[in-house]
């Protein structure tokens, strides 16, 4: 389960992602550094080895047992998301091969524009394909759509075993856990006749309910169009089902956040953008990136806009959206260890029904100052053009503020 959304702005491309994953599977959030092209060379992915061709620097977000990541922008100002989706095709008569997470890794190494991370995705497919359990201690394996943007634009990409069609993302896009394409692509495998309405191979088993809530959350916020700012994006991962947090009548009593849901109704509407369905699988991380149009996207050197970054770690209810001035990432933000605390806040929310808002109002009035001030430093040092050491600078501040909260929000904590 997961959603990622694009909208554009006057500037560059908004993109944001939540990753839902098995409640108690760690994701860690790490600089992968730049690496040269390896003669002869291959690198090992989660299942098999792939030839080495080098890599871009990038920012990923990846479960601790996995070589892939789940989202992710590149040096370049390339951002990738993947999703679960059910087709015709049976993911279980394949052998294993690359995980969609393992292609949204290499689609930020090999990718200086969103136009070529998606040859590189669809060149990999065809190579390799696609197989193998998505998760650690359950066999589970699945196709994946991506959402692939620079500040200029992108792909919504599909896929089906070696199968795929690719649309523009146009204005902005939201996907989520099923096919959204069906005759309205403008490339694909070889295999896909012309004309073909993508939508026939989705499973008609597979309900589309599970992400047509979510969806429709996703799809409000890029259909704001250019006004959406990063903190808009932010409020719609926070969503319970009742709207962005901080929108006219969403929240609880005395402006209490608004808590999770309770229970998954016969139309799935408990599923929603911040994932808490019990024993099952919830939001276990997330990230919103700005990133600027123009041709080479970079980093702010040479007086480009910079690629602006913000992280969190377990559910984005009771998480923190820090900052990254890339190539520098918190700490705080890839130990496994605080990736654990901000679960138990999520988890110890989720059982209280009728008093969740209430505790949920008190955990973020705990975080919430210690974002607002990340986010007001962060902007000061992108405005700035700030290097790598002011960025460790502040970074070091935040992280030990985020540990000083987790440590006075847990059980007994002072």
């Amino acid at each position: 389960m997961c959603d990622t959304f694009c909208v554009r702005r006057p500037d560059g491309m908004l993109f944001a992602k939540n990753s839902d994953r098995p409640v108690d599977e760690a994701q860690i959030v790490e600089w992968l550094a730049p690496r040269p092209a390896a003669r002869g060379g291959s690198v090992r992915a989660t299942h098999l080895a792939v030839p080495d061709v080098g890599a871009a620097g990038s920012l990923g977000s990846r479960p601790t047992w996995m070589w892939g990541v789940e989202h992710g922008v590149n040096e370049h100002g390339v951002a990738i998301g993947n999703e679960k989706v059910w087709t015709v095709d049976d993911p279980r008569s394949v052998p294993p091969a690359l995980l969609g997470m393992d292609l949204v890794r290499l689609g930020l190494e090999r990718g200086s524009r969103a136009d070529d991370a998606l040859d590189a995705v669809t060149s990999l497919l065809a190579d390799h394909g696609q197989g193998g359990s998505g998760e650690e201690d359950h066999d589970e394996p699945y196709w994946s759509s991506f959402l692939i943007v620079d500040g200029d634009g992108g792909w919504v990409l599909e896929t089906s075993n070696r199968s795929w069609v690719a649309r523009p993302v146009g204005e902005g896009a939201a996907i989520s856990n099923r096919l959204t394409i069906g005759t309205d692509w403008s490339r694909s495998a070889s295999d896909v006749p012309a004309g073909a309405d993508w939508d026939g191979w989705r499973d008609p088993a597979a309900p589309t309910g599970l992400a047509d809530h979510r969806l429709a959350a996703t799809r409000a916020c890029v259909g704001r169009g250019p006004v959406v700012t990063a903190a808009d994006a932010v409020a719609t991962l926070r969503d319970h089902g009742t709207g962005p947090w901080g929108a006219p009548g969403v929240g609880g009593p005395g402006g209490a956040p608004p808590p999770p849901p309770v229970d998954v109704g016969d139309d799935w509407s408990g599923v929603t953008v911040c994932m808490h369905v019990r024993d099952y699988q919830c939001t276990t991380a997330s990230m919103v990136a700005d990133l600027p149009a123009g041709a080479a996207g970079g980093s702010g050197a040479g007086g480009s806009a910079p690629i602006r970054v913000w992280a969190s770690v377990g559910g984005p209810c009771t998480g923190v959206f820090l900052p990254v001035g890339l190539p520098v990432v918190p700490e705080v933000l890839g130990d496994a260890g605080a990736w654990a605390a901000f679960s138990a806040l999520g988890r110890g929310v989720e059982v209280l029904d009728g008093s969740a808002g209430e505790a949920l109002a008190r955990i973020r009035a705990v975080l919430d100052p210690i974002e607002d001030a990340a986010w007001s430093e962060g902007d000061d040092l992108w405005s700035a053009g700030a290097g790598p050491d002011r960025w460790r600078t502040a970074a070091t501040g935040w992280s030990a503020a985020v540990r000083a909260a987790l440590r006075s929000l847990a059980p007994g904590g002072a």
